[in-house]
């Protein structure tokens, strides 16, 4: 077991990966809190939520926590309607055999997620960061919704600055992106793509 896991809930919890622990509280509203999904398909009325993951950057996006990385457990008929592409992408990053054995529930996993953002950020002052994050927040409004009500009603979304590179600096080299389609990776790529955007494109 990793020593940078801490226990969620009673002690037959399965462990959830974490960042080193704070010392102290560190409740800063201008901090950004970064998410991401892993779903059963696109549809949030007929698809469900099979792993959430999320960091807490400063303004700067530098990386100060990495919250609990959690699979949720889904019934079996769930997972058997996933089409070709999640069935294949979701089984080979192991991701479906943590599903079938978490104990975890959506509710339980939101709010294991806000209690660890409550230690970094106030309720309603961060957008919810990510890329094509409007399809997060649709998942989440549906099948998590206190998690969804602790985000500001904006977005962060790095897709817009992609969109904008490609029209307006067609020239520019791409962030580099391997597509794990793993919740924590898939943040630590967007927070780095934005960072390759405001350095070649913002130029901040």
């Amino acid at each position: 077991m990793p020593p940078d896991a801490y226990w969620l809930g009673d002690l037959t919890r399965d462990w959830v990966a974490s960042s080193e622990r704070s010392t102290h509280l560190a409740v800063n509203d201008h901090n950004l809190i970064w998410v991401d999904l892993e779903m059963t398909g696109l549809i949030p009325e007929q698809d469900r939520v099979i792993e959430i993951a999320t960091i807490v950057t400063d303004t700067n996006l530098t990386i100060l926590a990495e919250g609990p990385v959690i699979a949720i457990h889904q019934p079996a008929d769930v997972l058997a309607a996933m089409d070709e592409w999640n069935t294949r992408t979701h089984t080979r990053s192991g991701l479906v055999d943590r599903v079938v054995a978490s104990p975890f529930s959506e509710d339980e996993a939101a709010a294991a997620t806000v209690a660890f953002l409550s230690e970094w950020v106030g309720p309603g002052q961060s957008p919810m960061c990510g890329n094509s994050i409007c399809q997060d927040r649709r998942f989440m409004a549906r099948h998590m919704p206190d998690l969804n009500a602790f985000f500001h009603y904006r977005h962060l979304d790095v897709s817009t600055l992609k969109i904008l590179v490609q029209r307006w600096r067609p020239d520019l080299p791409e962030a580099p992106k391997a597509g794990a389609h793993q919740a924590l990776a898939d943040i630590r790529e967007s927070i780095e793509e934005l960072r390759h955007y405001r350095d070649h494109f913002l130029r901040v």
